[in-house]
């Protein structure tokens, strides 16, 4: 029973692999940039980056119809220009970067959904804005692992700065003139792993497996090396039984994948020893020597 529940759809088609891969590339190379985006505030600004991206891959459907190298580029243009664009605006006027980001992700959300409904049908927006995780092929697969592969060799390189930017930015910016640099590097791992998510579980869902893992996990970890841990794992679980649900009872993949891990995060909220609701209702205690 268990067998036929948990391992034959992986077993039986090809195509339950590929979907399974797919997550578990995303989970190891998304969900630690979450974290991070989590710790330094910076959770919304995911979702405003993932929305950036659409124009950029609308145009590479415009121009090539559902090609993944033409969405791809797309989408890196896309995204690295907002970024560049809500910086550029926040050093030379009083708008503050969160609203810059937010302005620029609207109009693009606009423009790229405008694109694709011109050019395609509700099938092909669908696909954009909500992805098709069980139909990624061979050449997807090899696109996600080498951003997961990316991502991971470059928050290794940065992540002493992105550390101590969590703690304390302004003594970053004062010791070193790795601020900036460290920053924008930032940016672009979260717009690599958002076109990434994106040919996976579409625009809108692919901030999803990065904020909500990370958020769950923060509930079960203190140090920044377990929090990574907790999240991927989390990220992992998720994808596995968000399949699993979308093959047993005919859901779609995407959504199924987040909201278990949106149940995860419930469940850490109530039940996570570290700041959880339990925890806080029922506080432990010490025995004094």
């Amino acid at each position: 029973m268990m067998w036929e529940v948990l391992v034959q759809p992986f077993t039986d088609f090809g195509f339950m692999r590929r979907a399974l891969i797919g997550c578990i590339a995303i989970s190891v190379g998304a969900t630690p940039v979450g974290a991070f985006l989590m710790l330094r505030r910076m959770s919304l600004t995911g979702d405003a980056m993932a929305c950036a991206i659409l124009p950029g891959a609308a145009v590479g459907y415009l121009v090539a119809g559902l090609s993944l190298g033409a969405m791809t580029v797309g989408g890196l243009i896309a995204g690295m220009a907002v970024a560049l664009l809500a910086g550029f605006v926040t050093r030379v006027t009083a708008l503050r970067e969160d609203a810059s980001l937010a302005a620029f992700y609207l109009i693009s959300l606009a423009v790229g959904v405008l694109i694709v409904s011109t050019r395609g049908g509700n099938v092909d927006l669908m696909r954009v804005l909500f992805g098709t995780v069980l139909a990624l092929d061979d050449a997807a697969l090899i696109l996600l692992c080498s951003f997961a592969s990316v991502s991971l060799f470059a928050l290794a390189a940065l992540f002493r700065p992105l550390v101590l930017e969590c703690a304390d930015p302004q003594f970053l910016r004062s010791v070193s003139g790795l601020s900036a640099m460290t920053h924008f590097a930032f940016l672009a791992l979260v717009v690599l792993n958002l076109v990434g998510g994106f040919h996976a579980l579409g625009t809108l869902m692919a901030v999803g497996i990065m904020i909500l893992p990370a958020a769950a996990a923060r509930f079960w970890a203190v140090g920044i090396g377990a929090l990574i841990a907790a999240a991927v794992a989390v990220a992992m679980l998720s994808s596995l039984a968000g399949l699993l649900l979308s093959y047993h009872f005919s859901l779609p993949s995407g959504p199924a994948i987040i909201l278990v891990a949106g149940l995860a995060y419930a469940l850490s909220l109530v039940f996570g020893p570290v700041g959880g609701l339990a925890g806080r209702a029922f506080p432990r205690r010490y025995l004094e020597a």
